[in-house]
């Protein structure tokens, strides 16, 4: 394994991070300015060598990243965005992150990185962590052969892609999908050639990234809306927990005044989503978020739902996001089509596809305002809380059971 020392830094730019991060951070400096939030660092799967292995190569990229600030042409492309509003781009303008909250430990052989502070602060930190620990983590590997073979997977999905398409007929409903690979990719320098050769090779279906620096790099779209943390927060900020999901639907379009109109759906499972997604929301909304569960009776319960409300599902959007890569997206493309839109969000799979096992690293929010906050989705593998009395109490006011 290689030494990680005389490296340039991992972090390029404050604007190498997800849309939605900074969508989020707009929303909730408006409305909740004074929360208080703590996010944890998980791995979900075995690393080939101990993470806490690269603490110290960590601790240095993150003194770096806080001694970072945002250019005036970053600045000036976010107010590009339709949806991003002078006063949110004006504080970005003297925005540094505080490495005094973010703390990181070794417990035996586990890694333990942590941020607590205000949530309009802390929930930056995210992104950042996991590519930087992502990263590290694919240094210390023999690179040999690594990136030819990666760049011959993306080729071979290129080719099988068009050769897929050739025939299909997409005049009403196409097949197209995006970058969401940032948090886990194998490295900066490859996520950029993906996405470059993507953008290049194939027009009529990538139609963009969710990393906003390479979106302005390479003259993409930028692409994202909400995570969960926007709406768990609503969790523990002082409404009836009954009612959290509306009020956060409902805070999201006051924001956005029908910008970024993809709600997702699974903080508390599809089934409670959509007991709270009535005629208001269904009109206001483009369309949905999938992130867990299986796609298909995903897709089947919400055309379901919207011939209820009256709504032609053939005018709303479906994005599916889960561990996707193109052959299941192909096949979830096709099962839909004509009946409603979709799209879909490729992450690992497209930035991190090489002969080196992918880590299933994640940053969660398990905390706000003081309270335990929870996401109990429809993928038991991704439900996250840490605190079981308020998850069980969760469960039994949506009606979810184990």
């Amino acid at each position: 394994m290689e030494n990680n020392h005389g490296r340039e830094p991992i972090v390029r730019s404050l604007l190498e991070n997800d849309l939605y991060k900074f969508s989020m951070w707009q929303a909730l400096m408006h409305s909740h300015p004074g929360a208080r939030a703590e996010y944890t660092f998980v791995c979900r799967n075995a690393p080939q060598y101990p993470l806490v292995d690269l603490i110290h190569d960590i601790e240095r990229e993150l003194d770096h990243l806080c001694t970072m600030f945002f250019t005036q042409d970053e600045l000036d492309y976010l107010s590009t965005l339709s949806y991003m509003k002078d006063d949110f781009v004006d504080y970005l303008t003297v925005f540094r992150f505080q490495r005094r909250f973010l703390s990181i430990e070794r417990q035996g052989e586990n890694l333990v990185i942590h941020a607590s502070g205000p949530l309009v602060h802390v929930m930056g930190f995210e992104m950042f962590v996991l590519y930087i620990v992502s990263e590290l983590y694919y240094r210390r590997f023999d690179q040999t052969g690594v990136l030819e073979e990666a760049r011959r997977r993306l080729s071979e999905k290129i080719a099988t892609l068009r050769a897929e398409l050739e025939y299909e007929n997409e005049a009403q409903t196409p097949f197209i999908f995006f970058d969401f690979g940032l948090r886990r990719r194998y490295s900066g320098a490859w996520q950029k050639e993906v996405v470059a050769t993507l953008a290049r090779e194939l027009p009529d279906h990538f139609k963009g990234t969710s990393n906003v620096l390479l979106a302005k790099e390479l003259a993409v779209t930028p692409v994202g809306t909400m995570a969960h943390e926007y709406m768990q927060a609503f969790q523990a900020f002082g409404i009836r927990l009954r009612d959290f999901q509306t009020a956060s639907l409902e805070a999201w379009v006051q924001e956005f005044r029908g910008d970024l109109g993809t709600a997702l759906t699974d903080v508390i499972g599809i089934d409670a989503f959509l007991r709270d997604f009535d005629l208001y929301f269904a009109k206001l909304f483009d369309g949905l978020r999938h992130d867990s569960g299986d796609p298909y009776k995903f897709g089947e319960k919400v055309i379901e739902h919207y011939k209820k409300l009256r709504i032609d599902p053939r005018t709303k959007r479906l994005v599916f996001s889960d561990g996707l890569n193109l052959r299941t997206a192909l096949d979830i493309y096709r099962h839909f089509k004509g009946r409603i839109q979709t799209s879909f969000g490729i992450g690992t799979n497209l930035t991190n596809d090489t002969p080196i096992p992918a880590l299933n690293i994640v940053m969660k929010m398990t905390k706000c305002n003081g309270q335990p906050v929870a996401k109990i989705t429809d993928s038991p593998g991704k439900i996250t809380g840490v605190d079981p009395t308020f998850m069980a109490y969760l469960r039994q006011v949506f009606d979810k059971p184990e």
